[in-house]
């Protein structure tokens, strides 16, 4: 485990299962120092992370995870280092609550005209007061008999190309990594090989992401644990001159890959977002 950093993580300000300061509290009882809250197109969980982290001694870094548009596919840009209150950040994410708020509902017409009874109240329930995402219709499904398992509620309804799955009406990539940069923020691809794309794919979405402004990378991250894996990355981390970034993606318990400060250690000879950020005083 790595006792150091883990700059991607989410709370129940989206779709974690933890309220923002049970995240920090079991991040700190797990030997990370250095924690970025990234929850999916808000940042509403920082102002309670920060308040846990200070009396543990625990760095917080304001961060948040942008889902973006590039190509007519979707990914996701990890922002961190931010100022939650820059007004450009502040309306971007006010338009990104109403595209999920609409999917939200759309994903919930969808499942129950397939059969899905109550799907909509059922995920309205489990998000609270966050915005209703596909893991919150999963974990309906996993509470309520549907599906075995998250894995199983994708893989049958809510990924690409099932039932349940509705494009969301996201931001253009090159506008997301400006609402970071303008917020202060350093621009992340978040999870590389998450997207059930080739090499050659990928190498194309480095290109437009590094030329867009990003300036980093995930190289370690909890959905790709493989040394292998983490070679490879370090190896398009070098070619395209971004730093590497380490991240758990940790949703909730349940799952030791994506446990916090669990995603393994950084190849030594990479620059690395977190000296980035500590250079910026973040």
């Amino acid at each position: 485990m790595s006792a150091c950093q883990d700059l991607h993580c989410h709370s129940s300000a989206s779709d974690g299962h933890l309220a923002p300061a049970a995240v920090v509290h079991r991040a700190a009882e797990r030997g990370v120092e250095t924690l970025a809250l990234t929850d999916h197109d808000t940042v509403a969980g920082i102002e309670e992370a920060r308040a846990a982290a200070a009396p543990l001694g625990l760095r917080l870094v304001a961060g948040l995870e942008l889902s973006v548009l590039w190509q007519g596919r979707t990914f996701h840009v990890v922002g961190l280092g931010v100022d939650p209150d820059e007004p450009g950040l502040k309306a971007g994410l006010a338009q990104m609550q109403r595209a999920r708020q609409l999917r939200g509902e759309a994903i919930g017409e969808r499942l129950e005209r397939a059969g899905l009874s109550g799907a909509r109240e059922g995920a309205r329930a489990a998000a609270g007061a966050a915005d209703i995402t596909r893991a919150h219709y999963a974990r309906w499904m996993v509470d309520n008999g549907k599906v075995r398992g998250y894995e199983e509620a994708f893989r049958r309804y809510l990924r690409r190309g099932r039932v349940g799955y509705v494009h969301g009406d996201w931001v253009a990539m090159e506008e997301g990594i400006e609402w970071i940069r303008g917020a202060g923020g350093i621009a992340v691809l978040a999870h590389p090989l998450g997207y059930d794309l080739t090499g050659a794919w990928i190498r194309r979405v480095l290109d437009a992401f590094a030329a867009a402004g990003g300036e980093g990378m995930e190289v370690s991250c909890g959905t790709s644990p493989e040394p292998r894996q983490v070679q490879q990355l370090g190896g398009w981390c070098r070619r395209y001159r971004l730093l590497a970034s380490i991240g758990s993606d940790f949703h909730g318990p349940g799952h030791p890959s994506r446990e916090l400060g669990a995603a393994p250690p950084l190849p030594g000879d990479l620059p690395t977002v977190l000296e980035a950020l500590t250079e910026r005083g973040c």
